[in-house]
């Protein structure tokens, strides 16, 4: 069977990847990865209810040791992932002159090392199967910087940077990496916004997107994919 592994899944994109896989994907093990229990216990049930061998784990990935702890519980019962969703991420806008050094690690950690330490837990494992693909979900802001958002964009454009590196290691090996860089999506993220729902790209979208890109053909690498709102976005 499949091992489907999706990092920040009990909300937004990360959710709505978990219940397209579930949808569109046959026999596969599907694992769940959040620091939220309550909304990711309802994710697990609305993908279970799909057809999917749904597992989930509360783990805050920016924590080395909680990571390790998770890979290695996955690693020993399924093995490695043949797909590795990193998701997880959190947006906090601030200027320049008022980012703190603690608001800009917390940025780093949470959109860029956590990706670095799920990535690596499973890295050598799916690299000695040969086959796999990794996921990182970057942003517009990987490409494109906004000044209310300095800490967010370093960090998503750290994350490119990442993604980039690990596909320069991976050509021939079987394992293929891929940036998805949404613009302006619906998800929690965007709170109270007055800006009308239409405008925003349905997180599903990206989910779909996600899913289609692993039915490629193996030798198809879909190394970057930048997905914006029809009206080209209203940020960045």
């Amino acid at each position: 069977m499949k091992v489907v592994v999706i990092t920040g899944a009990s909300q937004g994109i990360g959710a709505e990847t978990a219940k397209a896989f579930a949808e569109f994907e046959k026999n596969i093990i599907l694992i769940l990865i959040s620091r939220s229990e309550s909304k990711l216990s309802e994710v697990s049930n609305e993908c279970k209810k799909m057809g999917a061998d749904t597992h989930y784990f509360i783990c805050d990935v920016t924590n080395d040791d909680q990571v390790a702890n998770v890979a290695n519980k996955i690693l020993q019962q399924w093995g490695a992932p043949d797909v590795l969703v990193n998701n997880a991420g959190g947006f906090e806008p601030s200027n320049f002159s008022d980012t703190s050094g603690a608001h800009f690690r917390a940025q780093i950690d949470v959109n860029l090392t956590s990706a670095f330490l799920v990535t690596q837990a499973f890295f050598d494992d799916m690299l000695e199967k040969k086959s796999g693909d990794v996921f990182f979900l970057g942003s517009i802001a990987s490409l494109y910087a906004h000044p209310g958002s300095v800490a967010y964009c370093a960090a998503k454009h750290g994350l490119l940077g990442l993604a980039r590196s690990l596909r320069s290691v991976t050509k021939g090996n079987g394992i293929r990496v891929t940036t998805v860089m949404p613009g302006e999506t619906l998800t929690p993220a965007w709170g109270a916004t007055n800006v009308p729902q239409d405008e925003f790209i349905p997180a599903r979208d990206i989910a779909k997107a996600i899913v289609d890109i692993h039915k490629l053909n193996r030798n198809t690498d879909v190394e970057e994919i930048l997905v914006r709102p029809q009206k080209g976005g209203f940020v960045l």
